[in-house]
């Protein structure tokens, strides 16, 4: 006998976008595939769109395939030029109306609350009130740039019915969760504001509702790598094991490279390592041209997901030293809990959001911003540390984020249910 058919969307800016959160999503889609569900889709943007929003992307010729049974839509828009805005977002809400429509169970979920949980919501609202009556449960996980820049900027700007909206939007779904506690933490937090300048009780609803799933990583990209493979990558690009320190992550103010550049202009172990800057983003050019007459920093613009892994367990030392921006906060740090499985030097990161969940004790911790700070634990890491105290730090660190592994991220975020009644 077939098994039921069984069906998972994702809504979500996926691949190529550079964004530990379309990793999320590829994970919970590859693991879907071994929970009993027999069709897995993600729908997401066109890559024209994602290009010209000047999202920082990864190389197209090298994304890693998607296992068979998952699916990946890129609905185009509806309307022409009179349509300004939001023509995507109707390719997106109509698509998923066409898959409600359809007899299958179904679970949704939506990461980015602006657009993908309008995108939901609506495409719910308008499959019921077309009389399909979809056999559907909706789940809306709040990432980082959720609260960081678009709630926030509401607040800022004074634009409470914009957040109104966003809340009541969010709440709409049957479960609603954060990427950490420091997320969920900022969500009751904003909502207090709102519900102190209108009157509505948000803050209670997410007390009481909203729940924490971390991001969920596929753990055997990172362990057990070969010696041998590692060795060759860096002889590629012209590095060599413990010789490097590696900052991979988006190329942004809020991640402290600024910091972590200057910071390295005066370290005493700039004589024995390289700074490897791996990564794009729209700081990219400014930080080039800070370090333009460092020979000692060397960047990278087009490593892909398998090479990250092999960096990251080659270098001396991870430095991600982020801190708070007025347009985003670090909520968890994927990359953080990739590089402890990965292996490796030590971990050199902040207090920032919720990169303490992420590492633990397990890392080098140094103030936001502090560049003296900086300075003396690159020397310390590099320089200072013994092998057992290193070999210690990395031991803990992959014990650690083996919590992250996307087979328990996905079973506590969808555990068995009974079968969604389908009308």
């Amino acid at each position: 006998m077939l098994p039921p058919h069984r069906r998972l969307v994702i809504v979500v800016r996926a691949d190529p976008v550079i964004c530990g959160h379309s990793g999320e999503a590829r994970n919970l889609a590859e693991v879907a595939l071994t929970r009993g569900f027999t069709d897995v889709r993600l729908l997401t943007w066109p890559i024209p769109a994602l290009q010209a929003a000047g999202l920082p992307l990864k190389p197209l010729d090298r994304l890693l395939p998607y296992s068979p049974g998952i699916t990946v839509e890129r609905p185009g828009p509806v309307g022409d030029y009179r349509v300004p805005d939001g023509r995507h977002q109707a390719g997106l809400t109509g698509r998923l109306v066409e898959l409600l429509a359809e007899p299958v169970p179904t679970v949704c979920l939506s990461m980015y609350l602006a657009p993908h949980t309008s995108v939901v919501v609506d495409a719910v609202a308008a499959a019921r009130a077309a009389g399909y009556a979809p056999g559907v449960h909706t789940v809306a996980k709040a990432v980082g740039s959720d609260v960081t820049n678009v709630i926030r900027s509401c607040l800022r700007e004074g634009r409470f019915g914009a957040a109104t909206v966003l809340f009541t939007t969010f709440l709409a779904n049957d479960e609603v969760v954060a990427v950490s506690g420091y997320t969920r933490d900022e969500i009751i937090a904003s909502a207090e504001q709102v519900d102190a300048h209108c009157g509505t009780d948000f803050a209670e609803q997410c007390r009481r509702r909203v729940t924490v799933s971390y991001p969920p990583i596929d753990s055997t990209a990172f362990l057990g790598l070969d010696r041998a493979e590692v060795d060759a990558a860096l002889a590629r690009r012209g590095l060599d094991r413990d010789g490097y320190v590696l900052f991979l992550s988006r190329v942004t103010r809020a991640k402290g490279i600024y910091e972590l550049v200057t910071a390295f202009a005066r370290t005493r172990c700039r004589s024995r390592v390289k700074l490897v800057v791996a990564g794009t983003g729209p700081a990219l050019a400014e930080v080039r041209a800070l370090a333009a007459a460092d020979e000692r920093v060397v960047f990278l613009d087009d490593v892909d997901d398998r090479e990250k892994a092999l960096l990251m367990n080659g270098c001396a030392a991870y430095a991600l030293p982020t801190k708070p921006e007025p347009d985003f906060v670090e909520t968890f740090g994927i990359a953080l809990a990739e590089k402890m499985l990965a292996g490796g030097g030590p971990i050199i990161t902040t207090t920032t959001g919720g990169a303490p969940e992420a590492v633990g004790d397990t890392a080098v911790i140094v103030r936001p911003g502090d560049v003296p700070s900086l300075v003396a634990a690159l020397d310390r890491v590099v320089l200072d540390l013994s092998a057992a105290e290193r070999h210690d730090m990395e031991m803990r660190a992959r014990a650690r984020a083996l919590r992250f592994d996307r087979a328990a991220v996905f079973d506590d975020l969808f555990p068995p249910t009974p079968a969604i009644e389908v009308a």
